[in-house]
């Protein structure tokens, strides 16, 4: 079957709601894909003509339609559904039952769902219908909440919501625009192309001044159009006016951080280098054993020794009294000599000697000592005592050596 207005006409007519009816006017639709902007034009005349039952077949159409050519990567349908899909589902929306509705929800949910337009005119097919929920008094539908653009939804920023509204307003102006632009442009090449034959001047009078109409409502269509462009264009300005400056009111403050970070990070280093060198001086002043810093500290003090003193006469008597097996032999005489000047200090130097040795446990030379200190005592002869136990002839002789000094 040859494409004419009248052909398409007769298949969206013959449609039912069986699954065959539907993909095989949809097949042939894509059949004669090149035609496809008409196609559309008629599909929504007869969707508005048609009862509320048939309106749901229409829409099935449609989504078969787009489905497969969106699966084939042939986007002519779907950019002839774009601008009109919005008002068409509407219209279909508009007096329908909540079974028919809720069965138009769940296909525009499959084209969300499938990316099969894109999310402005998915958006604004949702606005449209929740115009007329809030028209009759329905509480938004749960499934179109979180529309990027659909005004109320919780997603979308505060920011946003001016635009929300010129957006929408664009997204509806494009559908009778491109309908317009289409039946003109068909029109005027029909009466402009020298191939077709020339009608009577009454009919070629009555063509163009159908044409001018046609062109008329084209052109308002797009000053509408142009109209709504304009207004979302200016909110767009008015939105990035707002955000250039509040980018130069950021950009001054990150200068000001900036400038603050790096002061207190100069300023945190000359207090750690000044900690460093604190530091640094702490640890020359500390000799290697750990001692703080300051003067040495004074040598313990050199245990006690007791002194080497001479005992006294009773312990020297004792002394010679007490050994019984050991009898000394008397004393020679001898003369008494003056203790030289320099005594002293050799006295001190063996009893210096005498301290070392008694860190080593020497000997003890007491005795040695004792018969030293009697000698400079000045007595020439120990005291003996009654003279017990001495020859008469030494008694004698000592006796007369006495005498002789003494002259």
């Amino acid at each position: 079957m040859a494409y004419t207005d009248d052909a398409v006409l007769a298949k969206l007519s013959a449609l039912n709601e069986s699954h065959d009816s539907i993909a095989t006017a949809a097949q042939w639709i894509m059949f004669h894909r090149r035609h496809a902007d008409r196609t559309v034009q008629l599909w929504l005349g007869r969707l508005k003509e048609s009862p509320s039952s048939k309106r749901l077949n229409l829409v099935y159409l449609a989504n078969e339609v787009t489905q497969q050519s969106k699966a084939r990567h042939r986007d002519d349908f779907v950019n002839a559904f774009s601008p009109i899909i919005a008002e068409a589902a509407a219209v279909a929306y508009k007096g329908a039952s909540s079974d028919v509705q809720n069965k138009l929800r769940r296909v525009i949910d499959v084209w969300k769902d499938r990316n099969i337009f894109e999310p402005a005119i998915q958006a604004a097919i949702e606005a449209r219908l929740e115009d007329l929920d809030k028209a009759k008094g329905i509480p938004k539908s749960s499934s179109f909440g979180a529309s990027g653009l659909s005004g109320s939804g919780g997603s979308v920023p505060s920011e946003l919501s001016a635009l929300v509204a010129p957006q929408q307003n664009v997204s509806k102006q494009q559908l009778p625009m491109k309908s317009a632009i289409s039946a003109a442009n068909q029109d005027y090449e029909r009466l402009t192309n020298p191939a077709n034959p020339v009608p009577t001047a009454p009919v070629y009078a009555a063509r163009l001044n159908g044409l001018l109409k046609t062109l008329a409502t084209a052109e308002g269509a797009v000053a509408e159009c142009v109209k709504a462009r304009k207004e979302l264009i200016g909110a767009l300005e008015k939105m990035l006016d707002s955000n250039r400056e509040a980018l130069r009111a950021d950009e001054a403050q990150l200068v000001e951080l900036s400038s603050r970070r790096q002061a207190i990070d100069a300023k945190k280093s000359d207090v750690e280098m000044a900690i460093m060198s604190g530091l640094s001086m702490q640890d020359n002043s500390v000799p290697l054993g750990g001692a703080p810093d300051g003067p040495p500290a004074p040598d313990p003090a050199q245990p006690q020794v007791e002194a080497l003193t001479p005992p006294s006469a009773g312990a020297d008597g004792d002394m010679y009294d007490n050994s019984d097996s050991f009898a000394p032999p008397p004393p020679e005489p001898v003369p008494a000599t003056e203790q030289p000047t320099g005594a002293q200090p050799m006295a001190s130097g063996i009893e210096m000697l005498s301290n070392i040795a008694s860190q080593y446990h020497s000997v003890p030379t007491n005795g040695n000592t004792n018969k030293r200190r009697r000698v400079e005592s000045g007595e020439e002869f120990p005291d003996l005592g009654k003279d017990d136990g001495i020859d008469p002839d030494v008694k004698e002789m000592l006796s007369n050596d006495i005498k002789t000094e003494a002259a």
